[in-house]
């Protein structure tokens, strides 16, 4: 079933840089690929155009397999505009407190209409296209298979992971509760199961058998991590916390900083910053607006809401007021350079 993947992919490690939205360059794409792995770009927050635009920029830089992903989303959203007001009056009342002059505004739109992002995938063709949040429509995926496009599904349950391969996936990518950034779940319950991916792992490998191969994502840091996940069936691990500290990842520097040191305690559930679950550090952002987080407007209203004065805060050196996502065991990063690190994790794996 590996060498099945790896062979599809065009890839000869067991390893998939995670296509970290917001945190993956065209440079460390093309790094990870040029090392013989997938890199993977994160194109969940940008345009149409950005997405061809990377797109460019990472052909220039490798020859070799890459993959896009995307959010799947409705192309329109109905917020409940007083419910917006709130959070607004919320946000910008802990901008203030804190002494930062940004504060919210209403966005042209809430997030890039997904259809239309979908289109400038098929149009960029990567090698390989994986989706989180849901499933594309059986036309999509017609549509990417005719274009010879590897399709890999994310899943953070069995029930979740079952309805990718009957969807068509060529891969599953599992997603265990120790994975940092935003939960892929997308069928009622999943986002409450939190199941590590260790038990998760041979569960869904069982459930799918030997047709759909699995990768495994969720708090792997090192090749030991890798081999320990092939030995529970998967076929490939995808690792993101891992590269947020290389210098081709785009995170802000403070974000970098505070990696090393993550208590394992300060690594938490977090709805605050996005109002979609996600796994990332404690900080004074999260601690002031984690207890309102039910009276927060949903995913991508939020998102769209607290992104200027993350960046905001990034411009300030407030590593504090940022969403600082990450996955357990991030204190176990290793600021190399992409394509080292991609040398370190295959040397461990194989050792």
């Amino acid at each position: 079933m590996s060498t099945s993947l790896l062979s599809r992919l065009g890839i000869t490690h067991p390893l998939v840089q995670a296509p970290m939205a917001g945190a993956t360059s065209p440079a460390l794409v093309a790094a990870v690929s040029n090392a013989a792995a997938l890199g993977s770009l994160g194109a969940g927050y940008l345009s149409p155009q950005a997405i061809l635009d990377h797109a460019a920029q990472i052909r220039a830089r490798t020859g070799r397999p890459w993959s896009i992903n995307l959010f799947v989303l409705p192309d329109d959203f109905a917020p409940d505009p007083a419910q917006v007001e709130r959070a607004r009056a919320r946000l910008d009342a802990l901008m203030a407190r804190e002494g930062l002059a940004v504060r919210t505004t209403l966005p042209a739109q809430w997030a890039p209409r997904y259809t239309d992002q979908f289109a400038a995938l098929c149009e960029a063709r990567p090698a390989a296209a994986s989706f989180t949040f849901g499933l594309p429509t059986a036309a999509q995926m017609g549509e990417l298979k005719r274009r010879g496009i590897a399709v890999i599904g994310t899943a953070t349950t069995v029930a979740e992971a079952r309805a990718w391969a009957a969807h068509g996936a060529d891969a599953v990518c599992v997603q265990g509760a120790e994975a940092g950034g935003h939960r892929g779940s997308f069928l009622p319950g999943a986002d409450a199961a939190m199941v590590g991916l260790f038990a998760l792992l041979p569960t869904v490998v069982r459930a799918l058998g030997p047709g759909v191969p699995v990768i495994a994502a969720g708090g792997i840091m090192d090749g030991h991590g890798m081999r320990a996940a092939q030995a529970l069936g998967a076929a490939a691990s995808q690792l993101g916390t891992a590269f947020l500290a290389c210098p081709e990842c785009t995170i802000a520097e403070p974000w970098k900083r505070d990696l090393p040191g993550a208590d394992d305690e300060r690594i938490t559930l977090i709805r605050s910053f996005s109002g979609r679950t996600a796994r990332g550090l404690r900080n004074r952002f999260v601690e002031a607006m984690e207890p309102f987080a039910d009276e927060l407007p949903p995913y991508p209203i939020l998102n769209a809401l607290t992104a200027p004065l993350r960046r905001a805060a990034a411009e300030a050196g407030r590593g504090d007021l940022i969403s600082e996502w990450c996955g357990q065991a991030a204190s176990l990063v290793r600021p190399l350079p992409a394509a080292e690190l991609v040398a370190t994790l295959v040397d461990e794996y194989r050792a």
